[in-house]
């Protein structure tokens, strides 16, 4: 068997890697694509049974479909993990090749959990969709300016007919007429993809009954339910919410040390759009469960608006999560879930319980 450490990078990757049964050790340059390819064709060409381990990489789907196709082993580290385990100051490719197959012959590697080919590809529809959200948001920003610089205030009155009608009738200057002319047909443009996208992710949610379980929680969506579906993979990965919570980045820095308690902002350690989807669907919540709103407006007046809207999205994270993990929807959630803090119960249980 062959173990290689690999420290990849978009252009090349160096690698260092053992034979186990001659302990033959070799350490190579990679250059990408070509190159690589063909060094590991040919290990696969001898019948040589290989195991790969590198960093955790955002630029690297053309190489683990690679060592997919030729049934080639990929262990996946934490990049953290692996840094605090460097002792040297010095710091090269080298050095980090060899630390990775080091740790990969001790067995002490920091394998994380690696998503399928599925569900890389659902989250490429989220993210494009997210996207398209955002640019036609910047687009009608640019017209609601055009519509105010000609005194035309009419807010989302004017993404209506008669509002439309009045943008396209001001006379302007040869550019702004042309500028105006290609955002709307952006716009329009923009529309149908976004609508088309949409559509998809519902039908995905039909295919899934864990989104829909969550769905029945106020103010999560079809978005953010599979969204978060497909980023925590599976609920068994997870034995609290604490866990969940800062596998998302909700969680503030800490820096302490003593009796010194030091916090900082939070973490943003977890995936983008799962964290901003959840903020958008928790202030959906506060405004649709008393109980919710009561919390929000009482930690806004005490720590500021932004720090709420965070600490309700971390609420919401968690309980999406115990929906999942013990199957539940949301009035059963509502019923058998934790009532600590509310009036009349002991120990988080309803004095009324049957």
């Amino acid at each position: 068997m062959m173990i290689i450490g690999c420290d990849y990078h978009p252009a090349f990757q160096q690698i260092a890697l053992v034979d186990t049964d001659s302990g033959e050790l070799q350490e190579r340059r990679l250059q990408h694509r070509e190159e690589a390819e063909k060094f590991y064709r040919d290990l696969a060409a001898e019948g040589i049974k290989v195991r790969v381990g590198m960093e955790a990489s955002g630029q690297a789907r053309w190489f683990e479909r690679l060592l997919a196709e030729l049934n080639f082993e990929l262990w996946i580290g934490d990049a953290a993990e692996i840094r605090s385990k460097r002792v040297r100051k010095q710091k090269t490719d080298r050095q980090d090749a060899q630390l990775i197959l080091k740790l990969m012959q001790k067995d002490d590697f920091p394998r994380i959990w690696v998503p399928s080919w599925e569900n890389c590809d659902l989250r490429q529809l989220l993210w494009h969709r997210h996207r398209m959200v955002q640019a036609r948001t910047r687009i009608m920003n640019q017209l609601q300016a055009v519509a105010l610089n000609e005194v035309l205030r009419c807010k989302k009155r004017l993404w209506r007919e008669a509002g439309r009608e009045q943008l396209e009738a001001f006379r302007l200057a040869p550019w702004a007429s042309r500028r105006r002319r290609d955002l709307l047909e952006l716009l329009d443009r923009l529309n149908p993809t976004i609508t088309e996208l949409t559509q998809t992710i519902e039908q995905e949610v039909e295919k899934c009954p864990e989104a829909q379980r969550l769905m029945t929680h106020p103010g999560v969506g079809p978005l953010t339910a599979l969204a978060f579906v497909l980023i925590i993979g599976t609920a068994e990965r997870f034995q609290c919410g604490k866990q969940i919570a800062s596998y998302l980045g909700l969680v503030p820095l800490e820096e302490s040390s003593g009796n010194r308690r030091r916090l900082g902002h939070i973490t943003k350690q977890g995936n983008a759009l799962l964290r901003f989807l959840l903020v958008e669907a928790a202030q959906v919540s506060a405004r649709s469960i008393p109980e919710w709103r009561n919390k929000y407006f009482h930690l806004a007046m005490r720590r500021g608006r932004k720090i709420a809207k965070v600490a309700m999205a971390r609420r919401l994270a968690v309980q999406m999560f115990w929906m999942w993990r013990k199957g539940w929807d949301y009035e059963q959630v509502r019923k058998f879930g934790s009532h600590a803090g509310q009036p009349g119960n002991r120990d988080g249980v309803p004095s009324n319980a049957e």
